[in-house]
């Protein structure tokens, strides 16, 4: 099974895509990154670092979103520590809500606005060396024409964003 169907798979059997409503997502990704962390650590590094070039992005981001009527993103340049990152669903954590979390073998979350629903996991697999294997999948679906509009254009940037910040936060 690929990278891509395992992670799937695993959300599926905790319950975690409820929030599409039984749809095929619009889009999935995943990106597999390996560290001497745990989970909590990694999720509080995945969200809370706020490098410069991130910070660009994000005000580039908050034009677009003006432009297409949607929210502005509350919380997405807070810090974030590892005793922050809830592990009850129904926590919150910047633009997201958790659906479902282990604290040794996943974290779930939703973030929703009126043009696209996303789903971000982190899911954390023991290595033999002890380490974690991490893969941070992401599943949109698409609400409102402006869905695809807005993912689209930033789609590259996500990929960017997420392989970075993920590299990163593996180091601790």
């Amino acid at each position: 099974m690929d990278a891509r169907s395992e992670a799937l798979d695993r959300l599926e059997r905790l319950g975690a895509l409820s929030a599409t409503n039984g749809r095929k997502p619009d889009h999935v990704d995943i990106h597999r990154v390996r560290g001497a962390i745990g989970l909590r650590p990694f999720v509080a590094g995945l969200l809370g670092r706020r490098p410069g070039w991130l910070r660009l992005l994000y005000r580039a981001r908050a034009v677009l979103a003006r432009l297409l009527g949607l929210q502005q993103a509350e919380g997405l340049l807070a810090d974030v520590s590892p005793a922050d990152v809830p592990m009850q669903p129904g926590g919150r954590l910047s633009v997201f809500t958790v659906v479902a979390a282990d604290a040794d073998s996943h974290w779930v979350a939703v973030g929703e606005d009126k043009h696209l629903r996303a789903v971000l996991a982190v899911l954390a697999t023991p290595e033999p060396d002890g380490r974690n294997r991490f893969d941070l999948v992401t599943v949109v679906d698409y609400l409102h024409w402006t869905g695809p509009v807005y993912f689209n254009l930033i789609r590259p940037f996500h990929h960017l964003v997420v392989w970075r910040q993920a590299q990163n936060a593996a180091k601790g």
